[in-house]
């Protein structure tokens, strides 16, 4: 395998990188066999397409050989349709912070392959970047929402509606007390470099981080699991770092028991009024003890409740079982990222620490009332298996994501005005939504009606304060007249991400028309200051995808005629 970068982009060029932790969860899922996949015309080690400067050509991605048997799995995503506001006004979804989609992705495409389209969690690509929203003004409220409105690149017919959330910082030396469990798969199938070998050397970056006031324990399981370190004060590094070198892997994966152990060494430990988080590590190949998908998320879900989350770091490639790892990270009150290089592991557990442990906001949801006098159809861009019913936003009792300190979300709609002529969708014949109840809402309507004629949408928040039952509420109404001529960086740069995260999955809503040219277009017009080059690492990948697809289909989408 082989890595170069000059000096000035290294940290961009291992970011680039191919290994992987993950602190990730999803929900049963099916498994995607690349040697199923429609063969390609490649050649063995794919490079980058060639850049538009000197200064997009200095990182270069660590090659992979490719897996002999692939066991990964993923959960199907149907993309969220195109719905008409006549007939479903209202859009209700949980935030979710989780990244490791874009890892994982980024770990395929530098591999020289194109991810199967049940890989692309377009929520989670987006979630990875910073878009420099405004920050609350104090801790009073937890985060500031800013919204923005513009014409979609790929249509000028169609606007979209940006939402971003952002979550007030705090300083590593202002962190509550921690209790973390580091619970580690040792089983026979950690034992290849980029899973076990790669696991010590990202616990080993957040080690130095721990104060004496923190606890970390950790477990082991492969055929049993073991207690390897009992709750040691985190000022006591020689120690924690020595536990980790001495791991070794071997044996089937019990994993059951493994969560099990460290849900009882974090319940000795817990804190209260402090971070208490069990940070399981694992490829997700569980194959003996509670493998049993929704035992497992009745498990985590009983121990969120009493104060202990859970994140999962997952590792590797050929077996990674992407679907257990996010969803157990969903059910537990906790975040999933996949690490693909030590520098990536740094981000998760290092620079973005406050964010990764410290929930500053729980059961956070986002509903979206559009109206239907200014507003034809939408559709809601990624968060497919985030998706709640209208009830639900209410409800407190129906769980919903996590917001962590520093932590910024993004929602992206793409909507059609009423009267632009760019609907998809053909209204009814008969009932709500036809033509004749159109023709009704057109009749005059009493003054409280026509102050909300010059509203497109009302966004509504729910969220809990830590420790709090009861959710607050907050509105904020969108404007027609807020849609500006063209889009901000922040938004263009989203509309790219969004884009390459359609065309990887087929297509199906930014055509071809706009294709890969347009997204690199996009996303070179918006690198703006990229402190950390992730966006012009994002650009590099975009003109990869776009030389691959050339070659064939994406592997795992939908190809036509079928």
């Amino acid at each position: 395998m082989l890595l170069r970068a000059t000096p000035r982009t290294a940290p961009v060029a291992a970011l680039a990188l191919g290994i992987a932790i993950v602190l990730a969860v999803a929900g049963c899922g099916k498994k995607v066999d690349r040697a199923d996949a429609p063969a390609m015309d490649q050649p063995e080690s794919v490079a980058m397409a060639a850049p538009a400067s000197a200064s997009e050509t200095e990182t270069y991605f660590l090659q992979q050989a490719p897996v002999a048997t692939n066991t990964e799995n993923y959960e199907k995503i149907a993309a969220n349709p195109i719905h008409r506001v006549a007939e479903q006004p209202v859009s209700t979804f949980s935030i979710d912070v989780d990244t490791g989609s874009y890892a994982n992705v980024r770990r395929m495409l530098a591999a020289g392959e194109l991810p199967p389209k049940d890989a692309v969690r377009v929520e989670e690509l987006l979630n990875y970047f910073d878009y420099g929203y405004p920050k609350p003004a104090s801790k009073d409220t937890p985060f500031q929402v800013t919204t923005e409105l513009a014409p979609a690149p790929w249509n000028a017919k169609h606007v979209l509606m940006q939402i971003g959330i952002q979550g007030y910082d705090v300083d590593k030396a202002e962190l509550p007390p921690a209790n973390l469990v580091l619970l580690i798969d040792t089983s026979g199938s950690m034992d290849e470099p980029d899973k076990l070998p790669l696991l010590k050397k990202a616990f080993a970056q957040l080690v130095p981080q721990l104060r004496a006031k923190d606890r970390i324990s950790i477990v082991t399981y492969a055929g049993s699991a073991g207690l390897v370190l009992p709750p040691t004060p985190g000022d006591r590094g020689g120690e924690i770092l020595a536990a980790l070198d001495n791991l070794a892997a071997g044996g089937s994966t019990n994993g059951g028991e493994g969560i099990q152990l460290a849900y009882a060494t974090a319940r000795q430990a817990f804190v209260d009024g402090g971070i208490n988080r069990v940070l399981l590590a694992t490829d997700g190949d569980f194959n003996v003890g509670t493998a049993n998908q929704e035992a497992l998320e009745t498990l985590v879900a009983d121990q969120r409740k009493s104060g202990i989350a859970l994140s999962t770091l997952g590792f590797g490639t050929g077996n990674y079982n992407d679907a257990m790892a996010e969803q157990l990270a969903d059910v537990g009150n906790g975040n999933h990222a996949y690490i693909d290089s030590a520098l990536e592991a740094r981000k998760v557990l290092v620079e973005e620490l406050g964010s990764t442990l410290l929930t500053i906001a729980g059961d956070v949801k986002v509903q979206v009332e559009f109206n239907p006098a200014v507003v034809a159809e939408y559709r809601l861009i990624g968060y497919e298996n985030r998706m709640l019913k209208r009830e639900d936003f209410n409800n407190d009792k129906v769980d919903a994501g996590e917001i962590g300190a520093g932590h910024d979300v993004t929602a992206l709609y793409e909507v059609t005005l009423v009267g632009s002529g760019g609907e998809s969708v053909d209204p009814l014949r008969y009932g709500k939504g036809s033509e004749a109840a159109a023709a009704d809402a057109k009749a005059p309507k009493a003054a409280a009606g026509d102050a909300k004629s010059g509203e497109l949408a009302l966004l509504r928040l729910r969220y809990k304060r830590p420790g709090e039952n009861d959710s607050r509420l907050i509105e904020t109404p969108l404007l027609r007249k807020d849609i500006a001529g063209e889009p901000s960086e922040r938004l263009r740069f989203a509309a790219s991400v969004a884009a390459f995260g359609d065309l990887l999955r087929g297509g199906t809503y930014v055509g071809q028309d706009f294709g890969w040219n347009g997204v690199i277009g996009l996303a070179r017009g918006a690198r703006g200051d990229d402190r950390n080059g992730y966006r012009g690492e994002f650009l590099q990948l975009a003109q990869t995808a776009s030389s691959l697809q050339a070659s064939g289909p994406v592997k795992g989408a939908a190809v036509a005629g079928e």
